[in-house]
């Protein structure tokens, strides 16, 4: 099959276009999709330059986010037929342990994500397991369908699981034109919250206000901890961190008493230093976030079925310009998600 493959770790110039890759196995109770879209994630730029702990055995084949047509069923998969127009739940976990059957599937000692350790979606077809397949929203295209499994569902358990939004909070959202930001702007005002995104030019400023943000502050002009007081004295309920080092400081410095933190992601570094006698005079939370569970994905589908959410995509690229691609993201030239389209 056609693919582009990572042959080492380190610059876009370890990604390879081929065209004899071998076709994924077909498991007993697998399918294997032909992929019609896939969606960048900062995940793909970590891993290709081997930043994180776990490592994939090369060569290894990026992408988490993935929608596409079944083109086989494996024997023993029920309620699945090839035709099937799907989006792929990214986790991947056991199915069989307690934190599986408990759903919480982003627990499981065996979790991992689609493009991490397993191979992803950058190829003609992926090999999964039933279980992460879920019927495509029919009012969305494969490109839109692409881009919201991995963000959404991150943003989702961020701020309705570990944030415990509730109508009428107020929550700050950094990097709001990012693929997770949003994500986390239109699922805060789903429940009526006032948002703060911020965001680092006017453009995307405007663009997160059409997406429902109250307020946006330029975070590479403005001070945002400053600004963040004068609109709420007291703080906010939740900060949304996905930016790491430069950021996590003045995340908890945001908040109300009692307010939560919910953080994911190190772009710009993994490594801070706090006052711990702020945190718990002020009975702060601090919450990671990893992924999701299956059920909330399917809620988030139905949600995008119903109009309910909307998928915001940049620009789309051929497989053959992964690397174009992924100089783009890490330029942060985008707004929303960055496509990939393997034919």
């Amino acid at each position: 099959m056609r693919a582009v493959i990572l042959k080492g770790f380190g610059g876009v110039e370890n990604l390879s276009y081929v065209t004899d890759f071998p076709d994924p196995p077909l498991k007993p109770d697998g399918v294997i999709v032909r992929v019609k879209a896939v969606a960048l994630n900062h995940l793909d730029i970590w891993v290709r330059k081997g930043s994180l702990a776990v490592k994939p055995e090369l060569p290894h084949i990026l992408g988490s986010d993935i929608s596409g047509v079944v083109e086989r069923v494996g024997e023993a998969v029920e309620g699945i037929k090839e035709g099937d127009e799907v989006v792929l739940d990214p986790g991947i976990s056991c199915g069989s342990c307690r934190e599986c059957l408990s759903g919480r599937q982003n627990h499981c000692r065996q979790y991992d994500i689609l493009g991490l350790r397993s191979r992803g979606g950058y190829g003609e077809y992926i090999s999964v397991p039933s279980r992460n397949v879920i019927k495509k929203p029919h009012s969305l295209s494969f490109e839109e369908a692409a881009s919201f499994p991995l963000t959404f569902l991150t943003a989702w358990n961020a701020l309705v699981n570990k944030g415990e939004i509730k109508p009428g909070m107020n929550v700050l959202i950094w990097g709001g034109s990012s693929g997770v930001g949003v994500a986390s702007i239109q699922i805060a005002k789903l429940f009526s919250a006032t948002v703060i995104a911020t965001a680092g030019s006017e453009d995307k400023a405007k663009r997160c206000m059409d997406l429902g943000a109250d307020e946006v502050i330029n975070h590479y002009t403005q001070d945002v901890v400053a600004r963040v007081r004068e609109i709420f004295r007291e703080g906010v309920d939740i900060v949304v961190d996905h930016v790491g080092s430069s950021t996590f400081e003045r995340s908890v410095h945001c908040l109300k008493k009692g307010g939560r933190l919910v953080f994911f992601g190190t772009t710009t570094g993994s490594e801070t230093t706090l006052d711990i006698r702020y945190l718990f005079v002020r009975e702060l939370s601090l919450r990671g976030v990893y992924m999701g569970s299956s059920g909330d994905l399917r809620v988030i589908a139905n949600l995008f079925e119903k109009g309910k959410l909307k998928p915001v995509i940049d620009r789309v690229f051929p497989l053959k310009f992964a690397g174009e691609a992924h100089t783009y993201l890490e330029e942060s030239k985008h707004f929303g998600k960055v496509i990939l389209l393997p034919q």
